[in-house]
C-alpha cells in the first residue's frame, strides 16, 4: 500500500498531466478521462512529441503520467497496442488534430473513440471520456485503480 505522500504525488502527477488514461488488456482499449480542457493537452502532448527533432528516429518514444504506462512511438505507421500509440510524427501530429476536434464536437459525458479514425487495422482502441469543466483526473484514481486495469 503506497504512503500517504506517495498518493499525493501520483495525484500531483495527473492533475500535471490533466487527463487520467487507463489501459485494459482484456478490452484491448486505452480510455482517456479528462475535462475538454484537460483532453486538449493529450493533443498538445502528441503535437509536441511529433514536432520534436529528438523523436525523428524510429523507436524513439515518450511514456507519460504517474505510472508511465501511456507511451507514444515514433513507427513506420499508425498503430495502438496495449505498448504504444505508434506513428511517424506527421501520423502522431494528425491525431492530435483528431483528438482535437473530436473534443471540441463533445459535450461532457460523451465518449469517443478515435483509435480507428487514426490507426483502423490496429486492434486496440483509443477511446475519450469527456468529463465536466471541473474534473480532477486525479479523482479516477481515487475510484481504485492504479493506472492499469
Amino acid at each position: 500500500m503506497p504512503s500517504p505522500a506517495v498518493n499525493e504525488a501520483t495525484r500531483r502527477e495527473w492533475r500535471a498531466l490533466g487527463f487520467f488514461y487507463d489501459r485494459d488488456h482484456g478490452a484491448r482499449a486505452w480510455t482517456l478521462r479528462g475535462s475538454r480542457d484537460g483532453l486538449r493537452r493529450f493533443a498538445e502532448l502528441l503535437r509536441a512529441y511529433a514536432n520534436d527533432p529528438l523523436h525523428a528516429g524510429l523507436w524513439e518514444h515518450e511514456h507519460y503520467g504517474p505510472f508511465w504506462y501511456l507511451e507514444v512511438m515514433t513507427a513506420t505507421e499508425p498503430r495502438i497496442d496495449g505498448h504504444a500509440i505508434e506513428g511517424r510524427l506527421e501520423d502522431l501530429a494528425r491525431l492530435g488534430e483528431v483528438v482535437e476536434a473530436a473534443v471540441g464536437r463533445a459535450t461532457p459525458g460523451e465518449r469517443v473513440e478515435v483509435g480507428r479514425a487514426y490507426a483502423p487495422a490496429s486492434r486496440w482502441s483509443l477511446e475519450l471520456v469527456v468529463e465536466a469543466d471541473n474534473f480532477d483526473p486525479a479523482s479516477a484514481d481515487d475510484e481504485g485503480r492504479d493506472g492499469e486495469l
